[in-house]
């Protein structure tokens, strides 16, 4: 293997700053420690986290990298100590703490997944933070099984469609809203059974047509704010409510009392700052359970724009004006 330089080029900014002032810096080589992978990176996944986080929006977990990036996929280069020596020149997509946005990245070796022929470079790197993140949310702690109907909202965004995706797989019933009769059509030919414009329809009304007044077994919310009454409007008895974000508020009144009555549970969660022994679990249920629909082919990401690194504030530009359909990917020279 070639030997390995002493710097790379990284989106390191500093924050808080405009999209516009994204660009690359040189930054030293990091190195993998005990446990831990080096990789060459071929392409990173942008993700909203990474926009909040360059706006001063996102506090970074302790010992986190300041380099921009959630995920990446490329070619394992060094091992840190401990780590089986198998792994090296594997390709494989990562979950990372921070770190991704560069020529090079350090991964914990349990949050890697082997890239198979099926998927490009680009593909595997839209992967990882969208999957964990709906497999522990909408499979785990939603408890969605076979059968399940289910609403998320941010159908097109890319853990809407990644939603979509496995929803197909495992035999849910994925009702998404999105913002636009365009983006309802995209929603729908992605394979989702109904789609919501929820700016000109009552997306609370509309399931109880489209459930027969029954209600879905959860909801996935990213919104917060006072979606989290309307949502629990929209759950059937004994329905789970998770939130994966607050963009439209932190917070919200809720009636308890239904609640109560429903038995209806609220939960919810983060996954960046959970710690490695975590993800690793994570990513050895995904290689049992959804990583064979990946290498068959039935499992990919959408791809919505690839950006090289040098154009990272694009990127970001293109996410913030939230016309995005699937995922926005950043790829290295």
């Amino acid at each position: 293997m070639a030997a390995l330089p002493a710097t790379m080029l990284a989106i390191d900014p500093v924050t808080p700053c405009a999209a516009d002032a994204l660009a690359p810096v040189e930054r030293p080589l990091p190195h993998p420690g005990p446990g831990e992978v080096l990789i060459r990176v071929a392409a990173a996944g942008v993700n909203r986290p990474d926009v909040l986080q360059r706006q001063g929006l996102y506090p970074m977990p302790p010992g986190a990298p300041s380099i921009l990036g959630l995920e990446a996929a490329g070619e394992i280069v060094a091992l840190g100590e401990g780590v089986e020596g198998a792994l090296l020149g594997q390709p494989v997509c990562a979950l990372l703490s921070g770190g991704g946005y560069a020529e090079y990245t350090v991964a914990p070796a349990g949050q890697c997944l082997t890239v198979p022929p099926a998927l490009s470079m680009v593909e595997a790197a839209a992967i990882p933070e969208t999957l964990f993140t709906v497999w522990t949310n909408l499979f785990e702690r939603a408890y969605a099984v076979e059968g399940d109907t289910v609403l998320v909202h941010g159908g097109t965004s890319g853990i809407g469609t990644m939603a979509i995706a496995l929803g197909a797989l495992f035999g849910l019933t994925v009702i998404v809203t999105a913002g636009s009769d365009a983006k309802c059509q995209a929603a729908l030919d992605l394979g989702t059974v109904h789609a919501i414009n929820y700016r000109d329809e009552d997306f609370v009304a509309r399931v109880r047509e489209i459930t027969g007044g029954r209600g879905v077994a959860a909801v996935l919310d990213m919104v917060g704010g006072d979606y989290v009454a309307r949502n629990l409007q929209c759950l059937a008895d004994d329905g789970r409510h998770v939130s994966i974000a607050v963009q439209g508020g932190v917070m919200a009144t809720i009636p308890l009392f239904e609640v109560m009555r429903r038995r209806l549970t609220l939960t919810g969660s983060t996954l960046r700052p959970r710690d490695a022994a975590f993800k690793a679990l994570v990513a050895d249920e995904l290689a049992h359970h959804v990583w064979p629909h990946v290498e068959a082919g039935r499992l990919k990401p959408v791809i919505d724009k690839v950006f090289p690194l040098s154009e990272a504030g694009a990127a970001h530009a293109r996410m913030e004006a939230g016309a995005h359909i699937g995922k926005i990917v950043l790829t290295t020279g």
